[in-house]
């Protein structure tokens, strides 16, 4: 099963800015997912364990229904599933085919204790987006 390079988890804002070590721990911990043009990928009100980069195809993006954009590679979703495993927020659909990586909160979790400035950086992405939900009113 494919991995993401620690390139790719680079280019991800929430990872960028860590070192090597850290970038290479992370993109060995993540696993690939496939999913069928048409099929759910994660749906609003249902659990969710997990984060996703997308690596190839486009997924649509709603909230109580209604369609609030579309995702593709390089995108991703569900980071704060890395920290509380509560409800997804949206239904992710895909478009067409898509090629994802998923990580789970139990397989980041003892990279966040391990090592602090993977923690720090998941604490500064997750201040920006509710800074940037407040803004939104």
């Amino acid at each position: 099963m494919a991995q993401p390079s620690p390139n790719t988890i680079a280019g991800v804002p929430l990872f960028a800015g860590l070192n090597r070590r850290a970038l290479e721990r992370i993109a060995n911990s993540f696993k690939e997912r496939r999913y069928a043009a048409g099929s759910s990928v994660s749906s609003e009100g249902q659990s969710g364990a997990g984060f996703f980069i997308i690596a190839e195809g486009t997924g649509k993006v709603a909230v109580g229904g209604e369609e609030r954009g579309s995702l593709g590679p390089g995108d991703y979703f569900g980071e704060i599933a890395l920290i509380d495993e509560g409800v997804r927020s949206a239904t992710i659909t895909a478009e067409t085919d898509m090629t994802c990586y998923g990580l789970t909160p139990w397989e980041f979790r003892p990279i966040v204790e391990s090592d602090s400035s993977v923690a720090w950086k998941l604490l500064q992405a997750l201040a920006q987006k509710v800074r940037a939900a407040e803004q939104r009113g």
